[in-house]
């Protein structure tokens, strides 16, 4: 399957409320439609993790952001442009959003995408998507596509061909909070 095909095959997994196994820009990802509770509902049922543990959504430009949350401080663009890793900031006040991807402190935790396929994916299909390491929780992160466990590869709609062979950084994205008064506090380096 080529590149085009796995765009046009995930959005329409996605818009049918289903989950993908997708490459992202850190590590492998089960994403979803991030303002379909039902698509959020089946990724928490996946990795039988319970739905207090908050997800991560991944937009495709700093012109998303202001779509999800409601403030965007004017510093947050440089962070993220002078980010030597993919940034995920958790911002305050989420908006327009699935209810269960949003903390019950009413945060979101949204990443910038740095990487190809990522931002073809969102743009091709108009909305953010939920980006989760693909594992059952407890059991360890798995940081290429040939370390995911079957029973996750067996439990998804779609699973994305692209990027199978590529190692990444291996590593997660940095993670910091925002706060109302627009300091920051680093929760993952």
């Amino acid at each position: 399957m080529d590149y085009k095909n796995d765009i046009e095959n995930s959005v329409k997994i996605l818009k049918k409320g289903g989950v993908l196994l997708y490459p992202t820009d850190t590590i492998w990802g089960l994403g979803c439609d991030a303002t379909n509770s039902k698509a959020v509902e089946k990724i928490y049922s996946i990795k039988k993790r319970p739905e207090s543990k908050s997800l991560i959504i991944l937009v495709d430009s700093m012109d998303r952001l202001s779509d999800f949350v409601e403030e965007v401080p004017s510093f947050v663009n440089d962070l993220i442009s002078h980010a030597a890793r993919p940034l995920t900031i958790i911002y305050p006040n989420a908006k327009k959003l699935a209810k269960n991807v949003i903390a019950k402190d009413n945060t979101i935790a949204i990443r910038v995408v740095r990487e190809q396929f990522c931002i073809d994916l969102i743009k091709a299909f108009g909305k953010p998507i939920v980006s989760t390491s693909p594992n059952f929780a407890g059991h360890s992160t798995p940081f290429t596509f040939n370390q995911i466990e079957d029973g996750i590869i067996n439990s998804v709609d779609f699973c994305v061909e692209h990027g199978r062979e590529t190692i990444r950084d291996l590593k997660s994205s940095t993670v910091i909070k925002l706060t109302l008064t627009g300091e920051f506090d680093v929760i993952r380096p």
